[in-house]
């Protein structure tokens, strides 16, 4: 089980946000928690593309200070559809493989294609 921080610079206000995600809701809000986020800050799935947070910067430094473990903002929107596609977020390291539909195992039918 893992918490992910991506590399998006998004401004809001004055501030530059990034995405948090993990493999399950209980993760990401702990760490959420250890990071000082406030609940209210949650991007539940019935609202967004995926259970999330939208963190600033400086609380991105605290989440990988903590284990999270850093990816790219594209990593983070494969890992997404992933998600919604199998139920799983999966390795990081296969997530753009799996998105554009080149990886070995079997690509669900119903998951979107992007090139």
């Amino acid at each position: 089980m893992t918490v992910y921080v991506d590399n998006m610079a998004a401004p809001y206000g004055r501030m530059k946000m990034c995405h948090m995600l993990a493999d399950t809701d209980e993760e990401l809000h702990a760490m959420a928690d250890a990071i000082g986020v406030s609940r209210r800050w949650w991007q539940s799935p019935e609202k967004t593309s995926g259970s999330h947070y939208d963190i600033a910067m400086n609380k991105r430094k605290l989440a990988l200070e903590a284990g999270a473990v850093e990816i790219t903002l594209r990593q983070a929107a494969s890992m997404n559809s992933r998600r919604r596609a199998t139920g799983s977020l999966g390795r990081p390291e296969d997530a753009l493989a799996w998105r554009t539909g080149r990886t070995e195992g079997v690509k669900p039918e119903h998951s979107p294609q992007i090139n």
